[in-house]
């Protein structure tokens, strides 16, 4: 039997193992795709967008392994980083404003738990060079990757940035007239995007306040991604369009993002909450 932990934040939800005091089989420490699909799927499985493994790291506090429900390795992944701080508060293994630095894919993330268990998150700079983010957009004025798409017989105009994985800014009218669905698994293998990419339409509020809906790589449509409303708000400020500090509102919930200045790394502050524990025998979640 193997423990699990599940966490949410802004309704993106995780499940976390723990590696680090714990040995894992195999099937979970290597990220078998087959096994972490049937984890996943919510009416077979545990049920979530993604699995994290808390594991040791030879440089760092610990370190961050991460599987969307499609079985494909993601990078990094905001609301999944805040999911693994708040496991390891709840476990007593950081505490209050302690600044903890995490392993990752993507590179060394830097976070810290607020007074009130809201976890800011130094996402690190966004990232605009196309071969960083990757796509083959072309750099606009703004120093924006951008291009005209035409897709259903509608004129999209798309806008990349890397948050150490990929995201596609798309801003709208009326976000109630998309069908997140149908566009969302078109745009996330558009071809300008080697890696694939997450999607992300955006509405303006004000320009402190934003309102968009996701559709995540590997996982489709989610109710937040923390990268994402990084990027979008990155691109929105570099547009001129917002301020530096920004409420991103997303389905699942709202995220406080900061962007001090072009030069400086982004930063990320939003809740993340326990669900529910439990132990799986392994032999029953293997596909025949």
């Amino acid at each position: 039997m193997v423990d699990f932990s599940k966490y949410q934040g802004l309704g993106n939800d995780f499940i976390v193992f723990d590696g680090y005091q714990k040995d894992l089989p195999e099937l979970i420490r290597l990220g078998d795709p087959s096994y972490i699909k049937r984890i996943c799927d919510r009416r077979f499985g545990i049920g979530s967008d993604g699995i994290i493994l808390l594991l040791a790291s030879s440089k760092y506090a610990i370190k961050m392994k991460i599987f969307n429900s499609d079985g494909t390795q993601a990078e990094m992944c905001g609301n999944g980083i805040r999911c693994l701080v708040r496991f390891l508060l709840d476990n007593n293994d950081i505490n209050i404003d302690e600044d903890l630095t995490i392993e990752t894919l993507a590179g060394p993330i830097r976070t810290k738990i607020n007074k009130n268990k809201e976890i800011t998150v130094d996402m690190g700079l966004p990232l605009f060079k196309p071969s960083m983010i990757p796509t083959t957009l072309s750099i606009n004025d703004y120093g924006i990757p951008e291009e005209s798409i035409v897709l259903e017989g509608e004129t999209y105009e798309i806008y990349a940035a890397g948050m150490g994985n990929p995201h596609m800014i798309i801003f709208v009218d009326d976000l109630t007239k998309l069908d997140l669905e149908e566009l969302g698994q078109k745009l996330e293998n558009h071809h300008s995007f080697p890696s694939k990419t997450n999607v992300h339409f955006v509405h303006i509020n004000s320009r402190t306040d934003l309102d968009v809906i996701v559709w995540e790589r590997g996982c489709g449509k989610t109710l937040a991604c923390g990268t994402g409303a990084c990027a979008v708000a990155a691109v929105s400020n570099k547009l001129g369009i917002c301020d530096k500090n920004v409420t991103v509102n997303l389905p699942g919930g709202t995220l406080a993002i900061s962007w001090p200045d072009p030069t400086s790394n982004i930063y990320m502050t939003g809740a993340a909450e326990y669900v529910f524990s439990g132990k799986i025998n392994i032999d029953s979640f293997r596909l025949s």
